[in-house]
């Protein structure tokens, strides 16, 4: 299976992915922090990919989506944007409307 191949089965695969340096529970810089404190204020249920765990990864999430920073949001196999596309969003509720139109469930809330 290529790199292109996995990144594309976790997009399409899972809710909410989030390619991130570190884990959800362990974030290993501020970016990727900032995300997995957005998605937890939320309470959004999502799958995040440890980048550092493997370059392969790292540099193929990269041309994945032609986009040169980590960490990397999507929704429903949509690529969102990174740190800052997402704190502006939830900033807006711009974010909370995107979720809660693509069925992914919202502060333990079940969207249609």
């Amino acid at each position: 299976m290529s790199i292109h191949d996995f990144i594309d089965g976790q997009v399409k695969s899972n809710d909410v992915v989030v390619f991130m340096k570190g884990t959800p529970q362990f974030p290993m810089c501020g970016f990727s922090g900032q995300v997995a404190h957005i998605m937890g204020l939320l309470g959004v249920d999502y799958k995040g990919i440890n980048v550092l765990d493997s370059d392969e990864i790292r540099q193929g999430i990269k041309e994945y989506t032609n986009w040169p920073t980590i960490p990397q949001v999507f929704v429903k196999g949509e690529f969102v944007g990174g740190c800052d596309i997402v704190r502006e969003m939830y900033q807006s509720g711009e974010l909370q409307t995107l979720l809660e139109e693509k069925g992914v469930a919202v502060m333990g809330r079940a969207t249609a």
